[in-house]
């Protein structure tokens, strides 16, 4: 059963639970479901069990992130929060925006309650780098690399 376009609102909202079943299972790709539409993803309820907050070019070595992240990843929102506000780097002051923006949609977006989320993911990746070059001795230069960071915080409630 391959999830097509004839399925309407209606046949999705009677068969929730066996179309999620569907697209929980492994597949292979020969015979892999159809890509649900944002529309179909909003009638099953899929992503509403979470709130997701991203930034781009962050003006901060990936490195760096992710020794902030992997201190608050898996701990509660306010543990996590306690734990930027008193780590001395310098990604923290975006970090601290990021999880509060992630806390921001889960609640106002979702409906979650705020005392029950925790950090479930959250991972840095590479962003754009600026070369720049420094003069050297006899006419030579050296690459300056200034690396930026794309960062992704998802926040979801406790079972």
């Amino acid at each position: 059963m391959i999830l097509e376009k004839k399925y309407t609102k209606a046949y999705l909202e009677d068969n929730r639970e066996e179309v999620l079943e569907l697209y929980a299972q492994k597949h292979t790709k020969s015979n892999r479901p159809a890509i649900l539409t944002k529309k179909q993803r909003k009638i099953l309820g899929i992503g509403k069990d979470r709130g997701i907050a991203k930034v781009s070019n962050v003006r901060v070595a990936p490195r760096k992130v992710q020794i902030v992240l992997d201190q608050i990843r898996d701990k509660d929102v306010r543990e996590a929060r306690a734990i930027l506000q008193y780590t001395d780097k310098i990604a923290t002051e975006d970090l601290i925006k990021l999880l509060d923006s992630a806390v921001a949609n889960a609640v106002n977006n979702n409906g979650m309650a705020e005392d029950s989320l925790y950090v479930a993911m959250c991972n840095v990746g590479q962003g754009v780098t600026l070369k720049r070059y420094r003069p050297r001795g006899k006419g030579s230069a050296s690459p300056i690399n200034k690396r930026t960071s794309n960062i992704t915080i998802v926040v979801k409630a406790r079972d």
